[in-house]
């Protein structure tokens, strides 16, 4: 009779799907769902084909148990904007197992509270949602629940709530959130856990040492956040451990060495601890670690000596010991090394080429930044059996090319900064990116260069002794997002077709050349530059009128030519950030200004030097947003004016790529260019590699402007540099520029101001350089510890003014000092900001951005990098 019972039920499990429905209540529920939400019917693929006359359990993304009741909703990429938030329809689902409402854009609110009533939920999907603020502690209250994804929701903030003590969550993924604080103790309750994901967060503080007690663990990711500590030895042990990523913290110390793991017992295939503060040698066990595939140590201070010869995990395929201080020596016995994919060794103090000759799957190597001299060995190119693909070999002593040689087919090759000299190398065929920048090549470019570059989107030679014209062939490489050909003595004119042709362009440097002629007027009604950069040329005519078909322009640097025009008014709706008419005929007014409504990004103006007239106190700086704010995310991790481009290139041999969720062997990857610009103060020229978006900068010197100084200028509250000399500039110094708490340098020199120096000037502790000369002022200096600082040449030419420290009993008596730059009573009447190298992407430093490798670290580097040049940069402006 059991067997029967039991042979019954089994019939009956087996027949109900195939004709279960859904049942009257499930179906109310969903339609009345359907119709509360707001989605686009133009682009759903699911609701918009709910239809009440079909069985709801064969509607698209709906599933149902084998009685009818609905299971799983995968909702996910329907444009839904809104209608959950207080869904009795959804939260009546309570048989529901699955949710996904992921790729939608629900605008910023707060993830439902009464997601809470779905108290069978097991497996929910919120992600690249649109979802902010801080997680509801009801949500995470799901007993039931096993895999929880709320990754690339940036707007969600605050602490995390402690985690459920369910036992049930096997998979947790927060990556690109703004998550701040410590990591929760409560996460090592979580004993089933295998997947922990919270990379690119803001989690600090130091890695609980009872992560251990994670022994399901099979993939933890924290990387890019702020932890702090050292790292507990606890991580490298846990057994079921595949993939550990530790990178982009502040960890530190030693890495301690574990003597008694055994290598059998490891499962570590993906190891990355690169860009942090960890020092002393590197461990021998990361050699002895038996499945490890991946090995990332780059961008920390391990030191001490590295036998290449002593790495010899036996599936390893990347290895990377860039950046540190580390002495990598290598000999003959380099062919014990694994078949590796990957190898960097950028900043490793090679002073030879290690014998790679026998890494027969080598396609991605990284040289950089060593000593290595004379000649490439022409035996490189034919690593992997011709199969390399990345060759990285910039920023050395390199001067030439052993013959013969033959490019293979390379996707991405960096040469810049070394000492190469005669003619241009051809690039190879079908590559992506080249750069043979910061070099000694002469004679001119190739007339073919097109056929070369037919899928390149990256091209830099800027920084040569290359002569010529700009070959029109150059047209043909329509793939093109970046070309610098800068710094260089070309001549001829700009080819018309360059700026119609190449609808993919965001970055055009022809900076710094001897290039002639007009600008042509034939940028593409589907312009997508970004930066344009014609600085330091002999161009003339007008700027033109096409130019408004690229409203994305954010950099346009014209300065230093030959132009002859009024203000281009035209401009006014382009999304600028940095505009440089400098050094050129330009005339007329600025009346044009008045019909701006804002300009939200401008944080960098430079028309000096020109035949501009007329008034400017109509000007309403208040409306230049992009300098009035003191927004305290300008100081966020990436705080430079930069530029990111999207480039496809094959992913690293299965591993996952950052920003990929599949295996696939095609994956978008993210190049990152910075800006440069020279400055010049005090008569020293200082080079910033980057342009902060806390730099802020107005010069209208050397023209004709009349009037007074309006007084909104003191609107512009994240001001660093504001230089009016040399205009006829009449009336007081407005008292509002003691509300200008950022600013650094004031110019408003040879004008004819009167009146007396507002007091409120005298409240600006930090302004470091200061001129005030050949005005009509009057009265008597404001006092001020700061303000005594200043030589008399900052006030000389009025000759109102009295006190210190125009009256030389003030230095006889010791309340003085005259500071260096002012010796022998001289002063320099012209002190302005020198824009003259703003390179094309203002800049783009692609000497320095070009060097980011189009890997999955490119990332992690340029963090390193961009943190140096901040403390060079610090050295020199402390205050910014």
């Amino acid at each position: 009779m059991k067997t029967l019972f039991c042979v019954s039920i089994f019939c009956i499990t087996c027949i109900l799907p195939a004709f279960s429905q859904c049942l009257d209540d499930q179906k109310s529920l969903l339609l009345g769902l359907r119709n509360s939400l707001r989605f686009d019917l133009s682009f759903s693929t699911k609701l918009v084909h709910w239809n009440h006359t079909k069985d709801c359990c064969n509607w698209d993304g709906v599933e149902c148990d084998v009685f009818g009741h609905v299971i799983s909703l995968q909702l996910d990429d329907e444009t839904i904007s809104g209608g959950i938030e207080n869904s009795e329809y959804l939260f009546n689902l309570s048989y529901l197992e699955k949710l996904n409402l992921a790729f939608n854009s629900f605008d910023g609110i707060q993830i439902p509270k009464g997601l809470s009533n779905l108290g069978n939920l097991t497996h929910l999907d919120l992600s690249y949602a649109g979802f902010a603020g801080q997680v509801p502690h009801e949500v995470l209250r799901l007993k039931k629940l096993v895999s929880l994804d709320l990754s690339n929701n940036v707007l969600l903030s605050g602490t995390f709530p402690n985690f459920p003590e369910n036992g049930s969550l096997r998979t947790i993924v927060l990556s690109n959130t703004n998550f701040s604080g410590p990591l929760p103790d409560s996460i090592s309750n979580l004993t089933m856990l295998s997947t922990l994901d919270l990379s690119n967060c803001s989690f600090f503080g130091p890695i609980p040492p009872t992560i251990g007690n994670l022994t399901e663990l099979t993939d933890l990711d924290i990387s890019d956040n702020n932890f702090i500590g050292s790292i507990p030895s606890s991580a490298f042990t846990l057994p079921s451990l595949i993939r550990l990523q530790l990178s982009d913290n502040e960890f530190h110390g030693q890495v301690q060495e574990l003597s008694n793991l055994s290598s059998s017992s490891s499962s570590l295939q993906e190891l990355d601890i690169s860009s942090n503060n960890l020092e002393g040698p590197v461990p021998k066990f990361f050699s002895k670690l038996e499945k490890l595939r991946r090995l990332v140590l780059s961008s920390n201070k391990f030191n001490g000596t590295v036998q290449l010869e002593m790495i010899k995990n036996p599936d390893l395929e990347v290895l990377d010991l860039s950046r540190n201080d580390l002495f990598v020596q290598s000999t003959d016995s380099d062919s014990s090394l694994p078949p590796l994919m990957e190898l960097g060794l950028a900043s490793c103090k090679l002073q030879g080429f290690p014998n790679l000759r026998r890494q027969s799957r080598l396609w991605d190597l990284d040289l950089s930044s060593n000593q290595l001299t004379g000649e490439i060995p022409n035996w490189i190119w034919k690593i992997g059996n011709g199969s390399i693909r990345n060759l990285n070999l910039s920023n050395n002593l390199l001067h030439g090319f052993q013959k013969p040689y033959k490019f293979p087919s390379l996707q991405y090759l960096d040469l810049h900064s070394n000492q190469f000299h005669g003619e241009l190398p051809i690039p190879p065929m079908f590559s992506s990116f080249v750069d043979y920048s910061h070099n000694f090549f002469t004679n001119s470019i190739p007339k073919d260069i097109s056929i070369f570059l037919s899928h390149a989107f990256f091209f830099s030679i800027s920084n040569n002794s290359l002569t010529g014209e700009i070959p029109p062939s150059i047209c043909g490489a329509t793939d093109l997002e970046v070309l610098d050909l800068s710094d260089n003595a070309l001549t001829g004119g700009i080819p018309p077709c360059l700026l119609n042709n190449i609808s993919r362009l965001g970055v055009l440097n022809l900076g710094r050349n001897n290039l002639s002629g007009t600008i042509p007027d034939t940028f593409s009604v589907n312009c997508s530059l970004r930066a344009l950069d014609l600085n330091k040329n002999a161009l003339k005519g007008k700027i033109p009128r096409s130019i408004v078909n690229c409203p994305g322009l954010e950099v346009l640097n014209i300065g230093n030519n030959r132009i002859e025009d009024t203000f281009p008014c035209m401009m006014m709706k382009a999304s600028l950030r940095v505009l440089i008419l400098r050094s050129n005929k330009f005339y007329g007014g600025l009346q044009c200004l008045k019909a701006i409504q804002e300009w939200l990004n401008l944080q960098i103006i430079d028309i000096s030097t020109n035949n501009f007239s007329g008034g400017i106190s109509f000007l309403s700086f208040s409306k230049w947003w992009g300098m009035t704010s003191a927004d305290d995310n300008k100081q966020s991790k990436y705080n430079n004016l930069h530029y990111v481009y999207i480039n496809q290139r094959p992913c690293k041999y299965g591993y996952i790529c950052r920003g990929s969720s599949n295996l696939d062997l095609s994956s978008m990857v993210e190049i990152y260019y910075q800006e440069t610009v020279k400055i010049t103060m005090k008569g020293l020229e200082r080079q910033l590699t980057r342009i902060l978006l806390i730099f802020t900068s107005i010069d209208f010197s050397n023209n004709r402007f009349h009037g007074g100084i309006p007084y909104s200028i003191g609107d512009l509250k994240s001001l660093h540099g504001l230089n009016l000399s040399h205009n006829e500039l009449t009336g007081p110094i407005p008292a509002s520029i003691g509300n200008l708490r950022q600013l650094d340098f004031l110019d408003l020199s040879v004008n004819k101001l009167n009146g007396t120096i507002p007091v409120e000037l005298a409240t600006l502790d930090f302004i470091g350089f200061l001129n005030l000369s050949y005005n009509r002022l009057f009265g008597k200096i404001p006092e001020s510890p700061h303000f005594g600082t200043f030589p008399a040449a900052s006030f000389e030419g009025n000759l109102g003014l009295y006190g210190c420290p125009v009256d030389t009993s003030c230095f006889m008596n010791g309340s003085g000092v005259s500071p260096p730059g002012f010796q022998n009573g001289e002063v320099r009447l012209k002190k302005e900001i020198d824009w003259d190298y703003l390179s094309a992407a203002l800049g783009f430093a692609v000497g320095f951005g070009s060097t980011v490798w189009l890997t999955l670290h490119c990332k992690r580097w340029r963090e390193m990098f961009l943190g140096k040049v901040d403390q060079i940069y610090l050295k020199f402006f402390p205050r910014w």
